[in-house]
């Protein structure tokens, strides 16, 4: 039996339901709709010889673009169909390129306080809360690779002209606008991920202060230099990372903060400088999965 993760779908009712049954893709617990009041949506997979090696979330037309162009496959139904909610794809991309590590285990938490434990068990988790602006639970999609990843180079954007060659240069977006709520530009971290150890980025931090950004340059690290919190008339937030320390093996966004104390019980090291700081927008957090 085929150990990959090589094809995704979602169902939206009973019959469509019963057809991907009947195509070979097996179900994965939890609805993706959970506590949004819209269609009872479930994920499905199907295992093969050919791997899916990334997973993307689109919340806007701009977002389709780059993901097309990059020969991403849309799963072209709304996550949040019936709930009102912003119009949510889910896309995935089989490659074997350098920066490509199969997905072996796909898995859904449909509650926050479950988040903790996937984190301790070592899965991925695709950023973009698949209930977004919806009253509904967060839900979140969860990944397991063939082989241990870590964090090898890092960026980010305040537009979509560069998204396509991201994509192509083996870049995962984290598919949450790191300016939520503000009105500001649509801004995203990428990362890439390696399996061999000796290229792995080793500290990541923020600064949301200009003493903070001038302590960072002191003790040499790295500035991404896009301004995380750019159109907004708040604070200057930007991007950090050398090579000191332990290994990096995943960074996200959070956006709920009652979960934060549980992820760090597991393991999980939550920089909790708010990256919409002096904005009315939403309070986000970096995370860093050592």
């Amino acid at each position: 039996m085929s150990t990959y993760i090589s094809e995704l779908q979602v169902s939206l009712n009973e019959a469509e339901e019963i057809n991907l049954q009947k195509r070979g893709f097996e179900i994965i617990d939890g609805n993706l709709n959970q506590g949004a009041g819209g269609n009872d949506i479930r994920l499905w997979y199907k295992r093969g010889p050919v791997a899916i090696t990334k997973v993307q979330v689109s919340f806007n037309e701009e977002m389709v673009d780059g993901l097309n162009r990059a020969g991403y496959t849309p799963i072209k139904t709304d996550l949040n169909a019936g709930a009102w909610g912003d119009y949510l794809y889910l896309w995935f991309f089989q490659g074997c390129g350098e920066f490509d590590t199969p997905i072996v285990d796909i898995s859904v938490t449909t509650d926050a306080a479950d988040e903790a434990g996937k984190f301790a068990g070592g899965w991925e988790r695709v950023a973009c809360d698949l209930n977004r602006d919806t009253a509904g639970n967060l839900i979140h999609v969860w990944l397991k690779r063939e082989k241990k990843t870590y964090i090898c180079d890092v960026t980010a954007t305040d537009s979509y002209g560069s998204d396509m060659d991201l994509f192509e240069k083996g870049y995962i977006r984290v598919d949450e606008d790191t300016n939520r709520g503000t009105g500001g530009a649509f801004a995203f971290i990428w990362f890439r991920q390696t399996t061999d150890l000796k290229k792995a980025i080793k500290e990541i931090q923020v600064s949301i202060k200009e003493d903070q950004h001038l302590e960072f340059q002191q003790q040499h690290y790295q500035l991404v230099d896009v301004d995380l919190n750019k159109g907004t008339g708040g604070n200057k937030v930007f991007l950090w990372h050398k090579k000191t320390s332990d290994p990096i093996k995943a960074i996200g966004l959070l956006l709920n903060k009652d979960v934060v104390e549980d992820n760090q019980e597991a393991g999980i090291s939550v920089i909790q400088k708010n990256l919409n700081e002096g904005t009315q927008g939403s309070v986000e957090y970096l995370y860093v999965n050592l």
